[in-house]
Parts: C-alpha cells; structure tokens; sequence
C-alpha cells in the first residue's frame, strides 16, 4: 500500500503515480456478497473509464499496480436519506418523548434550511457517507419550498442543492422527489390541512408536484430522479393513484414510499379507509403499477406482507433510526424472499455495517433465534440490493455492487489489522463483515473509477468534519 502522506497533500488526494495507475492489487477481495461468504486472495482489478475492465483472481502483485492491503468489497447503496435530520444528532431522546416529539425538532431544523445552507449541511452529510463506503444514496426529498410554502424562483432550488451536493462529495444520487400533500389522516377519513412547517413540503395536488419535479429529470451524470410519496398519512388515496400513473409513464429511476412506520398510522388508516396501509397501497395500484421500495414495513399484517412478496415490491429497512425513534421492531421472517435494502435514514449513524448487523439483531432479539438474515443476504442488501431499489440497475446500465468485468468501479477497501478485525479469516469473510466491522476500518473509497477516501480522508472535502460541524451549527435547534 502507498504511504499516507500522498493523501494529505491535496484537495486531489492522489500523488501521480496513483492518477495514473489503473490496475489495484487487492489483498482479499469479496467479490460477489450473493455468491457465497468467502473472500478471494490476491485480486488483480483494472479499471478505466469508470468501468471494472478485468478481474483476475489468484495473483500476484504486478509491478505497477497499487496494492490494496485488507479486505476490498463493493461500494454501498444507502438507500434511505433524509440529509437534514443529520442536524438531530446527539440532540433529541434524553427526556423521553415518541416519533411524534421528535417530529416537532425535525420540523424547528426544517424551517431554518435554504438552498445555500442545506446544501452546506448535505454536502457534509455525502462526504460523512463516502468515509463510512456509501457511494450511492436515495435522498428522500420533501423540503421543497421556501418558508409560508411559496416556491423559490427556480422551484427545484431545495433539489438542485442536494444533487450539487452529492457530486462535490463524489458519490451518486437517486433523488427521490416526494409528493407530501396533507398534514395528516383523521379516523374519519379527513386529511388534515398542511400547516406550519409543512407548507414548505406541499405543492397543492399530484399534478403540480408531478410537473415540478419533472423538471429535475436532467440532473446530471452522477443524478438520477425517483418518484415518492410520503405515506398514506399525507397523500390521499386519489393522489396516490395518481402518483402511480405519472410515475409510470414517466418511468422514474424509482418509485419509494414510507409505509407502517408507527402503529398510529395503521390505526388510523383502517378507522378511514377499512384497510391497512399496505392494502391502501394495493387498491389504488400503487403496487401493483410501481413495485415500489417500501421504506419502514414495520407494523405488517401477515397479509400485508404476503401481498408485498406478490407485488414484487421491496422493502428497505432503516434499524438504527427505527430504534432510535422507537418504532418497533419488524417481523422479517414474513418478508423472506422480498428485496431488501437498507439505509441510515435520519442519520443517527451513518455505518451500513452496523445497519446490517441491527436488522438481524433485532431479529433475534424478537424471535430468540439466530440466523433469519445471514451475512451474505445482508451484504447483498448494501450492495445490489440498494443499487436496484434506487434505479441504477435498469437494463443496459454497468452492473453496481459486486467486483466484475463491466461493472461499476466503486471499490471500498478496509483494514482488517485493528483490533475490531483481528481474527478476520478469509473463509468467513462475509460474517466479518456484519459482525465486526464498522464505518470506521474503511480506509480507501473509489466511486465511478475515481478515489473520493484515501487513507481516511476524504480527498475532496478533506476537512469534511469541520465543515459537517459548521453546517450543523447553522441550523440546529
């Protein structure tokens, strides 16, 4: 491995013999989480033009390849942001309080954000991301609007701010615009009003989001435009159906929507509409038309969850915000056979492994059993599961989350020297993986063929901490 120094030297990152080199010499590679635990020796990879050229296994270093001690895998997908309840961090949950408290601090950090400073705050976000390996991430965008709802003068303003974002951290973005449309659902069917804070998120009906956010369909190489809705609770059943014919004929990158978070909701869909909310989903052909990314899934039925294993749909778990609002817990084992992604939602960590690791801990804390999402299903979840939920593995597209010909080069590396790895064995590298690693034994992050981590540092924002600080001090409550 070359010398840390040549990371320090720049914004670049890189001294120019890494600029050049495009053959990495990979120590242990995983190559494919879905084709079994174990990690390959000696991987020689070739990149060029952001592409994986060739991998041949089972090498020696050659002269002029950059050697990559550790373990190297595939990229991440997170596939669940919302970049401003990064703000929230370490600052809600001492005194109690449920989803619904913490909502109102969400709301106090929402209404202080405007293009220039959101976009200060997500860039820190995005780069915290590429330190921790993410080289994909689904924002979930509702933070349209300026204050008293009135669109800025480009009505894209709030949008455009996190796709800038997303490219000067250099990692890839699905942004998933959200039509959020009431400001809550009574037991007698009455959608409530939006008001306050949430009159920044409304565009007055379907059609109109629908026409806003078409025109972020140019959003640049590394961005790709998804379709959202909220959840049941802000968006009527018509606009649901609605929602499903634009997207459809639209053909967004991907279709997502927040789905039985709180018990509350359920609750309060089968008092208005004879139904939960997943049922909602299937009657008004949301499902059905979209398959969409289902985010959440916490309070199914076992019917709930027999009509999404149907549907096709997926579900993207999101355990360390989940704990830490105190949602609950899902029942996973229903869910067995629906794709599955993850993601850091409201950032009370940003780590994918320890994302991997809660969703089956919880699991076994719920069941008394072991073993209902092994290791590699889990990886599979980071890395092509979370590329597929997010748009980036549509026909013709490079392949994104495994080492191979064609594919993707987003390569992260890890050590596996420190204390936390000691023990790693090659055989069980996928187990490694999940149940020892976390964000920080990342060392290196390649993203589309260019090195955005050296040895730590991001090499684009390398003072990226002191920067996240200040925008988090701009805003927070």
């Amino acid at each position: 491995m070359t010398g840390a120094g040549a990371s320090r030297r720049g914004s670049g990152g890189t001294s120019p013999a890494r600029e050049r080199a495009d053959r990495y010499w990979c120590e242990w590679a995983l190559l494919d989480a879905g084709a079994g635990p174990a990690a390959e020796p000696g991987v020689l990879v070739e990149v060029s033009g952001g592409l994986i050229t060739s991998v041949a296994r089972g090498t020696r270093p050659p002269d002029g390849a950059e050697r990559l001690r550790g373990l190297t895998v595939a990229g991440f997908a997170d596939a669940h942001s919302h970049a401003f309840h990064r703000a929230l961090r370490g600052r809600t949950g001492e005194d109690g309080g449920s989803f619904w408290t913490w909502r109102e601090r969400m709301y106090e950090v929402a209404g202080r954000l405007d293009p220039d400073s959101y976009h200060r705050l997500a860039r820190g976000v995005y780069a915290e991301m590429a330190l921790a390996g993410i080289t994909c991430v689904g924002e979930f965008h509702y933070l349209h609007h300026a204050p008293a709802g009135t669109p800025y003068s480009d009505p894209n303003a709030m949008g455009r701010a996190l796709i800038a974002a997303a490219a000067e951290a250099g990692i890839r973005i699905t942004l998933l615009d959200t039509c959020y449309l009431a400001g809550g659902l009574g037991t007698d069917g009455a959608y409530a009003p939006l008001e306050g804070i949430q009159v920044r998120f409304g565009d007055g009906g379907a059609e109109a989001w629908a026409e806003r956010a078409a025109a972020l369909r140019a959003a640049g190489a590394h961005a790709r435009v998804g379709a959202a809705a909220h959840s049941v609770r802000a968006v009527p059943p018509a606009d649901l159906a609605r929602i499903a014919r634009t997207a459809r004929e639209a053909g967004w990158a991907a279709a997502h929507i927040h789905l039985s978070e709180q018990p509350a909701e359920n609750a309060a869909c089968l008092a208005a509409h004879g139904c939960t909310p997943a049922q909602l989903l299937d009657r008004t052909g949301f499902l059905a038309a979209l398959r969409p990314t289902l985010v959440h899934a916490t309070h199914l039925t076992s019917d709930d969850a027999a009509l999404v294993r149907g549907t096709g749909a997926g579900v993207c778990l999101c355990p360390t915000t989940e704990r830490d609002l105190a949602d609950g817990l899902p029942e996973l084992d229903r869910l067995a056979g629906a794709p599955l992604s993850l993601g850091s939602d409201g950032h009370s960590t940003v780590d994918m492994f320890e994302e991997a690791r809660s969703a089956e801990a919880h699991e076994r804390l719920r069941t008394g059993r072991r073993g209902t999402l092994p290791a590699h299903r889990l990886l599979e979840a980071v890395h092509t599961g979370g590329h597929a939920a997010l748009g980036w593995a549509a026909a013709g597209d490079p392949p994104a989350g495994r080492i191979a010909p064609g594919a993707r080069a987003d390569l992260v590396s890890l050590a596996v020297d420190g204390v936390r790895m000691a023990g790693f064995d090659p055989r069980r590298a996928a187990d490694a993986l999940v149940w020892a690693a976390t964000a920080a034994d990342v060392r290196h992050v390649m993203a589309g063929g260019r090195w955005i981590v050296r040895d730590g540092v991001h090499a684009l924002i390398p003072d990226a901490a002191a920067r996240l600080d200040a925008a988090i001090r701009e805003v927070a409550p």
